[in-house]
């Protein structure tokens, strides 16, 4: 039994038992019942998952996971590929959105390169991951965008890093972690259009959306290139591996991991966009185990990130108009998720407030 196996095998199913308990625990608050509406379905969800009554948020990341994809190479963006190693050292240096979104929220920004093409000349630095197997995917039209047993490193290196997260970071009691993921990757949407595509069972057109902002003419191609990349490849979709190999990309692997690893450990998930969605799309081919430790963070403009959230039967927190990636909207949500836990440990019931109940 290989590593990835043996996560899959030993992920639990949620622990159902404590939900009537927080539910005691939320009706009992100085509040009329339900009356804090969605944020209490979020505080006993987080509760199951992580199988505490009480459970309470200490510490939250975000995995920004980075890879370049040579699909670039059939005009599919705006940008050059380059951008993707540009973005990361804007990452490290703290000046993209997702570090000013993660600096106000108190979320913890972990940099992943999963695949960037150039190489990285940087001092140690304990938020910034080297998890590649490659210089980044091929270009899946002219064929497989990995070989198998670079697939399955880059999920077995997803999944370490969260062994590392629990090793590096010790908790007590009730105290949880919320793991946030996003990415950076020119080209990347293209990889997510056509895995949701052939996932979902829907045609290229409905999917396919404008990703850093392509024109009519950018996006009749990209259209094109996904229904060729699938064509070419001929995924089988009874077999994981194959599907993830062929298609790609590096961070998608690689977030395939991370998704597995946190549901082992039984940590809430909290998806992004149209790519980091993708990815728990993946996932779910894997083992559909992992689909209730998700969170959606929000609905992005991307068309086919709502056939994602239709597919795996979520729920977006936020619907903000957005589609940057990078973690940004998981991000937004989590404070929210953290928020539903604090309601559970802060607020004050009407017993230890002297406050009358509702009359009967």
């Amino acid at each position: 039994m290989n590593k990835i196996d043996e996560i899959i095998n030993n992920i639990q199913p949620l622990n159902e038992k404590v939900v009537s308990k927080t539910q005691l625990i939320l009706d009992n608050l100085t509040k009329p019942k339900g009356s804090l509406g969605k944020l209490e379905e979020i505080a006993k969800k987080v509760a199951i998952i992580t199988g505490y009554e009480k459970p309470n948020i200490i510490k939250k990341f975000v995995y920004v996971v980075a890879a370049d994809n040579d699909v670039v190479e059939e005009n599919v963006s705006l940008y050059p590929q380059e951008v993707t190693y540009q973005m990361v050292l804007n990452f490290l240096n703290g000046g993209a959105a997702i570090n000013v979104f993660s600096k106000h929220v108190g979320c913890e920004v972990i940099v992943v390169d999963a695949g960037v093409k150039r190489d990285f000349d940087i001092n140690e630095n304990k938020n910034f991951k080297i998890k590649k197997v490659n210089n980044g995917a091929k270009n899946f039209t002219k064929g497989p965008a990995l070989t198998k047993n670079e697939t399955i490193q880059l999920i077995i290196n997803g999944i370490e890093l969260i062994e590392e997260l629990i090793i590096n970071y010790p908790k007590r009691n009730n105290e949880n972690f919320l793991v946030c993921i996003g990415e950076m990757g020119i080209g990347n949407t293209t990889v997510a259009s056509a895995l949701t595509s052939f996932i979902c069972g829907k045609p290229a057109y409905e999917v396919v959306g404008r990703g850093t902002g392509i024109d009519d003419e950018k996006l009749k191609n990209k259209i094109y290139v996904v229904e060729k990349a699938l064509k070419v490849n001929k995924p089988n979709l009874n077999d994981p591996i194959d599907i993830l190999s062929k298609i790609g990309g590096c961070e998608i692997a690689c977030m395939v991991g991370i998704i597995l690893g946190c549901a082992y450990y039984r940590i809430p998930i909290v998806l992004d966009g149209f790519i980091s969605t993708a990815a728990a799309l993946m996932t779910s081919c894997f083992t559909c185990k992992v689909i209730p430790y998700m969170f959606a963070g929000h609905l992005s403009l991307e068309p086919g990130h709502k056939i994602q959230l239709e597919f795996l039967g979520l729920e977006p927190i936020l619907l903000l108009d957005m589609r940057l990636g990078e973690g940004t909207g998981a991000v937004l949500a989590s404070s929210i998720i953290e928020l539903s836990c604090k309601i559970l440990n802060e607020m004050a019931t009407f017993d230890s407030a002297s406050v009358s109940r509702e009359l009967v």
